[in-house]
Order: structure tokens, then sequence, then C-alpha cells
């Protein structure tokens, strides 16, 4: 599958690169990482004008999470349980990440897109707990921003060396996508507390 993906990048260009993230990031299996660090290195190779790769890249990418995010909405487990089969997402997924999204908030749209798998399952339960639709823009979007500026950029500087390196890349954002998630949460927890002790009797 991936060597295919590559191949009609290459054949297709910017068109391919947009419809594969739309796909990727429903849920289809699309190796959305290696998409992205496969463009960023025809990028270095002249083969891809930068603004272009990165608004076909962007656009397909956020194309895609709005669709999740609009079917958890529309629709929530009554499509899990007829189509979630087909596109990967089962009910016990969408229960963990609704679980997820509910423990990290809106934060887990931005840095759930460095999570490989959870990219879409957060849209979809950001959806399904009828998040209003300029949040769920400002956290998904930016993550997708970001995301897409990330891999690009690292398939453009690592040059050559892509391949080799982007197997194991993937691992290490996901660690380090899902400590950001939990600093942030800590803080706001802290946040919390530490109001709750500023107004109570005698303080």
């Amino acid at each position: 599958m991936e060597h295919q993906v590559l191949g009609w990048i290459t054949q297709y260009g910017y068109f391919a690169i947009f419809l594969l993230l739309v796909c990727g990031i429903v849920g289809l299996p699309v190796p959305d990482e290696t998409l992205l660090t496969f463009t960023g290195y025809l990028v270095f190779k002249g083969a891809l004008s930068l603004p272009l790769a990165y608004a076909a890249a962007l656009g397909g990418s956020l194309s895609g999470i709005t669709i999740s995010y609009t079917l958890g909405r529309a629709f929530g487990m009554k499509l899990i349980h007829r189509y979630g089969r087909y596109i990967h997402i089962t009910e016990d997924r969408v229960d963990k990440a609704h679980a997820w999204f509910a423990r990290v908030g809106h934060w887990g749209l931005t840095f759930g897109y460095f999570v490989p798998g959870l990219r879409h399952l957060s849209a979809f339960a950001a959806g399904m707990s009828a998040v209003e639709l300029p949040q769920f823009a400002l956290f998904a979007y930016s993550g997708g921003c970001l995301w897409v500026a990330t891999f690009l950029g690292l398939g453009y500087f690592l040059g050559e060396r892509w391949e080799a390196v982007e197997k194991n890349v993937e691992h290490y954002f996901a660690v380090v996508a899902i400590s950001l998630v939990i600093l942030v949460a800590a803080y706001f927890l802290w946040r919390s507390l530490r109001a709750r002790r500023l107004r109570a009797p005698g303080k």
C-alpha cells in the first residue's frame, strides 16, 4: 500500500496529495506521515512547489478531519454500527478516543494529529460531544497546520535520508504529542485546583 501511495503522488502530484490525505484522515488505511514526508522530499528534489504542496496537504487534512467531525456530530454511533468496519473505526476505539478527548479537552484535537490512529477518532469524538464548529476549527485546524508543516519540513530537510529516518520518527512524535497533552492537562488541572483554594472560605 505504501509504495502504491508514493507512486500515485509521483504520478498525480498535488491532486493525489489532497485526495489521499482526505481518505487517510477519515480513516482509510493511508500512511499519512509517510505521504507527507515523501512530499517534503519531492519538494527538496524540486519536483513539487512548497506552497502548492503545503496547500494541497493542508486542504486534504482539514477536509478529512472536518468530514470526521461532521459524521460524528450528525450520525454518532449509528454510523459506527453500520459502516465502522470499513474505515477501521470500531465502537471500542471510539469509546477510548471519547474518554481521552474528555480528559484532555480541545487540546486533544490539536496534538491528536501527531498520534497515529487518533486523528479521525478525536474529531469523531468531538462531533459526538457536540463541540461547536468554531471551537473545533480553532483547535483541529491549528493542529493540522502544525502537523503538515512538521512532516513536510522533515522530508525537505532530511532529503535523501527521509526514508531511513521516517520509519522511527512517527513513534517519537507520538510520544512527544502525548507528553505535551498530559502537561497541558496537568497545567489546567493545577490552575483549577489553585482557583478553588483561593475561593475557599478563610483564604
